[in-house]
């Protein structure tokens, strides 16, 4: 893979984009994004108060972010777990980048991640199973890749890193 395109990394919340992002930007020297960051900085509002105007807003912003993170070069970017509801976005981000779907278990996200501080989780474990049922198939063809999150973070990044020598 080459060193100027971005590693765009979607899949559900909790699933490790933003914990593997970092790690992986650090072990490969790449510069790290977070799109709901950007998203925070550019619209000047939490995304729980765009998401109180309406997920409509949100991602309108979504798009817009998608667009300033797309102008990256060699950069890691991980994007929010609904940023694969708008197809723009994801065409948006593949100009400049192979996009990575890290496919976690509903089982192991409601485990491990507090849905009360997830704006759309906040109705409870029974939503990260509707959601993953709702977008599993969004995912996996927006996917360039897939990498599976089901191991210890050091195995998943090993695997990471293995899979982006050979591309």
């Amino acid at each position: 893979m080459n060193n100027k395109q971005n590693i765009i990394l979607i899949g559900m919340p909790g699933c490790g984009k933003s914990t593997l992002g970092k790690a992986l930007a650090k072990r490969l020297g790449r510069d790290f994004y977070d799109a709901d960051d950007v998203i925070v900085e550019q619209e000047g509002k939490t995304i729980p108060e765009l998401f109180a105007i309406s997920e409509d807003c949100f991602r309108d912003a979504e798009v817009r972010a998608s667009h300033t993170l797309a102008a990256k070069q060699g950069a890691i970017i991980a994007c929010g777990g609904g940023v694969i509801k708008r197809p723009e976005n994801m065409a948006i981000l593949k100009k400049t980048g192979k996009v990575f779907f890290i496919d976690r278990s509903p089982d192991d996200i409601v485990s491990d991640v507090d849905v009360a501080v997830r704006p759309l989780l906040k109705e409870g474990r029974q939503k990260v199973y509707r959601l993953y049922e709702e977008r599993i198939t969004l995912y996996r063809e927006a996917a360039d890749y897939c990498i599976v999150n089901d191991k210890s973070m050091e195995e998943v990044l090993h695997a990471f890193e293995v899979l982006i020598r050979n591309i």
